[in-house]
């Protein structure tokens, strides 16, 4: 919601000034030029996190396809792009040879892609070309483990995730120590200190949370939105979710054979059940109360884990008595809803705003590394981009208010957060009103709640800071006001 400076074409506008800057240095130049096609191009979020934080299970749950991750020497090494197109495709890139097509395998619930022939540490990037609507306005990226950070928290792997992605969903199993310090390492410039507003953090694998109990997934969500009351972790994210990779992708990929199998062992009481599965030997290998081939058993336990076959066959007894309900009832207690709602909310609505704070990091990054006779002038310039754009202010607003600091009351924070675009970028959504809500409810609506945050923004009893927040709220009102007088909804 743009407010008095486009940002958009205040971008557009420094990205041109640098190209005419370095217009004697040809791999300046193409930099550049790559920025400005990536303007045009569909959202980059890369999905992060160490060594097993379940990154591609969480890529294939928001996919709901099996496609990651890919099978080859030195697997941990390479950047997958998944992005969307016609029909399957995978191209493999080098340093060292031409861009080289890979087959691929397809299986019932996605695809395989093997790099026979490939030595180790020979690829850089796979991009993968899969239909699906996940992919329609963002491309996922699925990184390297974060390994090997020093105290300071430096990730050789995050810099190119920094570079190459608009968004990161940084994937990590408790939200302490060692990510959070990977985290506040990449805010060491200008525009990473403007505000915590491309990454999402996600407590992954939460399944295993609570002690194997069925319960594990509330706790682990109680504890994402503890963590995420705490100044350090907030000072770092838009925000925390708890999700269950494993879980997400059962639900999306559950088969009627899985649910059959399931079905099976739900006929067993719990506490017939339970003792089979205290460990995966004794699930696969012990014999059962029911028939159950020791495929079909270990087929299950890939699938869900020994916590999902825990919980699935719980749901069955209780009431999922369809392969439907019981895999929306995976899905919804997954997380992997409000994730994909966070992703979307947070990222996809705000793919403006990302893609330009991506165009000024890497303008700023040059500036830096190759200066010269007018590079303090585009530094400037991008300061001002940063300071005067009204998206940032909103963005720099939503986090200081979910910190609490301004010190509105809890009402009046929901409504400032909801009226700059905290609850969903669209008019109705910021208005808190129904979708199809008419454009006259959506003015009245509108007008009265930039009169009443002017009011606040003038009042001298408010604190100075208080007063900034609601003068940034009524600018966001004007927004509202002009976009519905230019027919807008």
């Amino acid at each position: 919601m743009t407010v008095g400076l486009r940002l958009d074409e205040a971008v557009w506008g420094l990205l041109h000034q640098a190209l005419q800057l370095y217009r004697d240095n040809p791999r300046a130049t193409g930099h550049l030029r790559h920025q400005l096609a990536r303007l045009e191009q569909p959202l980059r979020v890369a999905v992060a996190g160490p060594w097993r934080s379940g990154k591609s299970t969480v890529l294939n749950a928001i996919m709901g396809e099996e496609v990651a991750p890919i099978d080859g020497p030195d697997g941990s090494g390479i950047f997958t792009w998944y992005e969307d197109g016609p029909q399957p495709r995978a191209t493999a890139y080098s340093g060292s040879q031409p861009p080289q097509e890979l087959t691929v395998l397809k299986s019932a619930t996605g695809m395989r892609v093997d790099l026979v022939g490939w030595r180790e540490g020979e690829l850089r990037d796979i991009v993968v070309q899969w239909p699906t609507r996940a992919l329609r306005q963002v491309t996922l990226i699925d990184t390297p483990a974060i390994v090997g950070a020093d105290e300071h928290g430096r990730a050789p792997v995050m810099d190119r995730v920094l570079r190459d992605a608009d968004a990161v969903l940084y994937l990590t199993r408790d939200g302490r120590g060692t990510d959070l310090r990977v985290l506040e390492s990449t805010r060491d410039s200008r525009v990473g200190q403007a505000a915590p507003v491309n990454v999402i953090l996600m407590l992954s694998r939460v399944d295993e949370t609570g002690g194997g109990r069925i319960d594990g997934l509330l706790t682990a969500r109680q504890l994402a939105r503890r963590q995420h009351r705490d100044p350090r972790v907030n000072a770092l994210c838009v925000n925390l979710v708890a999700c269950s990779g494993l879980l997400g992708l059962a639900g999306r990929v559950l088969s009627e054979s899985d649910y059959a199998a399931l079905a099976q062992l739900a006929q067993v009481s719990r506490e017939e059940l339970d003792p089979h599965l205290l460990s995966a030997e004794r699930f696969v290998r012990a014999e059962l109360p029911v028939r159950l081939d020791t495929e079909v058993r270990a087929a299950l336990l890939n699938r869900l884990g020994l916590i999902g076959v825990r919980l699935a066959t719980t749901l069955v007894r209780t009431g999922c008595d369809s392969r439907g309900k019981l895999a929306a009832e995976l899905i919804r207690r997954s997380g992997l809803t409000e994730l994909r709602e966070s992703i979307n909310r947070f990222f996809v609505d705000r793919r403006d705003t990302l893609k330009a704070r991506s165009a000024l990091a890497a303008v700023e990054a040059l500036l830096q590394a190759e200066p010269g006779p007018g590079t303090g002038e585009l530094l400037s310039a991008v300061e001002q981009i940063l300071a005067g754009a009204h998206e940032f202010r909103e963005l720099r607003l939503l986090a200081a208010l979910r910190t609490t600091r301004l010190g509105f009351d809890a009402e009046l924070a929901a409504e400032a957060q909801r009226l700059v675009g905290g609850d969903g970028v669209g008019l109705a959504a910021r208005l808190g009103l129904e979708h199809d809500a008419p454009v006259q409810r959506l003015w009245e609506v509108a007008a009265d709640a930039q009169w009443q945050w002017r009011n606040r923004a003038e009042d001298p009893l408010l604190r100075l800071s208080q007063r900034r927040g609601a003068q940034v709220v009524v600018r966001s009102c004007e927004g509202m006001l002009a976009e519905l007088a230019e027919g807008g909804r």
